[in-house]
């Protein structure tokens, strides 16, 4: 059942106009008969009448300016609710069509939603990890053949590419504008083919059994909280040259390295338990070895009693 506005009518103003005029008429005859002879005392009371009523009316408008005040932030908190509302209606319809793009079965409509995805985080901040999430999660999606599938190689490479363009914080006295800073990636079980993240300032990420095709690099990046890359396959050549990790964070156990490895001579990652095939260059962080064959050799540090270091 609906509420009913009501309208005052003519005749009710006029009936409360009126009745305002005679207790007003009514006030003025009674003060004029109880202090209008003229008496001192009497001017005296009709003073301290005037102070009263002036004190009354600037008590009322105050409590005016008041209600007034309490109408025109209720109104603007009003409008910033109705704006905030169409704002989250707009990033809703945004992040739902974006989603929708990328489950198309065309190579440019997913581009398209990649591209709009990126467009709404550098806008909306409280936003971003979740967009992060979605782009590591079409990342983690199955794909088995890279060379048979050209268009989604290219696809998989954008979104690559969005991460790492936002991950870089830039140097100390020209920082990047475009920085999503405290992000945390998802690439657990995911095959990232060319994956390049050099110099990216990235709060966590998890690389549990990914795969890892082609030239990987995480060169002069951070990982702050946590670096899992237990399980992990890299197929071909990984530079971790100057890499840094946050306390101990990074872990490699079951991690096989089947191609070339670089972690420079200044790195402090830890290898325990990490697996290298044999027959390549590489470099591991001081302390850190090759031992075992003719297999895969385990990454163990050269203080550990156990078989001879591979030649």
């Amino acid at each position: 059942m609906g509420t009913e506005t009501r309208v005052l009518r003519t005749r009710t103003i006029l009936l409360w106009g009126a009745g305002l005029l005679v207790v007003a008429a009514l006030a003025a005859t009674l003060l004029l008969t109880l202090l209008g002879g003229g008496r001192p005392e009497d001017s005296a009371r009709l003073d301290a009448l005037k102070t009263a009523a002036n004190i009354v009316v600037g008590t009322g408008g105050a409590a005016a300016l008041l209600l007034a005040a309490r109408r025109q932030r209720s109104a603007e908190l009003d409008l910033a609710q109705k704006d905030h509302d169409a704002t989250e209606r707009r990033i809703t319809e945004i992040y739902g069509k974006a989603a929708d793009q990328l489950g198309s079965d065309k190579a440019p409509v997913r581009l398209a939603g990649l591209y709009s995805l990126e467009r709404l985080a550098g806008g909306h901040p409280e936003h971003r990890q979740t967009i992060v999430n979605v782009l590591c999660a079409y990342l983690r999606m199955p794909f088995d053949k890279p060379g048979e599938n050209l268009e989604e190689l290219q696809v998989r490479k954008t979104a690559q590419r969005i991460l790492m363009l936002h991950l870089r914080p830039g140097k100390p006295e020209q920082p990047s504008g475009d920085f999503w800073p405290d992000i945390d990636l998802d690439f657990s079980g995911a095959r990232l083919v060319g994956l390049n993240l050099t110099h990216c300032a990235i709060r966590s990420i998890t690389c549990y059994g990914a795969t890892f095709s082609e030239l990987t690099s995480f060169r002069g990046s951070r990982f702050r909280t946590k670096a899992d890359f237990n399980k992990a396959m890299f197929e071909n050549r990984v530079d971790f040259r100057g890499a840094e990790f946050g306390e101990g964070c990074e872990t490699f156990n079951g991690a096989v390295f089947a191609g070339p490895a670089d972690f420079g001579t200044k790195s402090a990652a830890r290898l325990a338990g990490a697996e290298a095939e044999p027959g390549f260059p590489r470099t591991w962080p001081d302390g850190w070895e090759e031992r075992g064959g003719p297999g895969r050799s385990q990454l163990t540090r050269k203080d550990e009693p156990g078989q001879p270091a591979r030649r």
